[in-house]
């Protein structure tokens, strides 16, 4: 077991370093750069040798092996390096980003988690009856519903209905505040976009639940045991949930890890600046360094959270355990 964690461990590092590579050698291939983003965003005129001088100040003009040692040095020594587009330090401009990003992600992967696993074994239990077709197309309907139109009908609606109200239109706050700062701003601010993609993924999430238990009370030793008189809650409890949920566990990991930087349109309809939110302006800056740290920070969390999954299943699954200790 310690050997296979001790594996698994050592197989995360060429992952990330291999991101890393690919995205440095990516943003240097694609045509443009930051100084020519600078003097497009400030509407000057393109000054040839002023142009030069921009690129020679930030290391641009120097060789790309030279480059990719600077790189590599900063990631070995856990530097995150400095911004090209405003000077100041990439750690001081992603920290609270990711602080937002982090607490969104898991608002919204709990929103998903509470409503789909519950309902799905509703639908499981009750197939084919009126509550099955009701949770469905409950499903379905957040299947097909975008989460930024979600999120603008939530606005909307907010606007409305405090107006009608109180006769003073509210929307959420457009500046994040911390939960250890302010615990009611911030959840005023983050729970209705939490809403808004919670309910998409726990429609998802809510169908694969409801086919993954339904796949495992067909089996023939959910049968004995309602056989040997076991009541049925211990049957869901004990054996088809744990045993069902595997898939499920894979389906929220991934959704979570996938929310840690996907989330760029609801973050632009809420007035979010997330990582997401980075991310694209800084590949509209050609902010390498930005850029090249926020793609190896999304790598790193699918990675830990794979891992993480993985011990999980361990756990879950007595024949993973049999066959680890096996092969030590």
């Amino acid at each position: 077991m310690y050997q296979y964690i001790l594996i698994r461990i050592l197989a995360m590092v060429p992952t990330i370093f291999g991101a890393g590579v690919i995205v440095f050698f990516v943003m240097r291939i694609i045509p443009g750069d930051v100084c020519l983003a600078k003097w497009v965003d400030f509407g000057q005129d393109l000054d040839p040798k002023l142009l030069e001088l921009c690129r020679e100040n930030l290391g641009l003009n120097d060789p790309l092996q030279d480059q990719f040692f600077d790189f590599m040095s900063r990631v070995l020594s856990l530097d995150l390096g400095i911004s090209l587009w405003n000077g100041e330090r990439v750690a001081v401009e992603i920290l609270p980003r990711a602080a937002l990003s982090l607490q969104l992600a898991v608002m919204s992967t709990v929103i998903s988690v509470l409503l789909a696993v519950p309902l799905g074994i509703v639908c499981a239990l009750r197939q084919n009856s009126w509550i099955d077709y009701c949770i469905r197309l409950f499903s379905i309907v957040g299947v097909a519903i975008p989460s930024f139109w979600l999120g603008t009908i939530i606005i909307l609606g907010l606007l409305i209905l405090t107006q009608s109200w109180t006769g003073t239109p509210w929307m959420p706050p457009i500046v994040y505040v911390s939960p250890f700062v302010d615990i009611t701003a911030n959840l005023s601010q983050l729970i209705w976009p939490a809403i808004a993609v919670g309910y998409r993924y726990c429609s998802i999430t809510l169908r694969m639940t409801r086919s993954a238990v339904l796949e495992v009370l067909q089996e023939d030793y959910v049968r004995t045991a309602r056989a040997k008189g076991v009541t049925e809650k211990a049957i869901v409890v004990r054996h088809a949930l744990r045993n069902a949920f595997l898939p499920i566990l894979t389906l929220i990991s991934s959704e979570f890890a996938f929310l840690m930087g996907g989330l760029v349109v609801i973050e632009q309809v809420f007035n979010l600046n997330g990582l997401g939110a980075l991310l694209i302006q800084s590949i509209d800056n050609q902010d390498f360094p930005v850029i090249e740290v926020l793609v190896m920070l999304i790598v790193s969390v699918f990675v830990l959270v794979n891992f993480a999954v993985d011990l999980l299943y361990t756990w879950l699954d007595p024949r993973i355990r049999y066959n680890l200790r096996g092969a030590s």
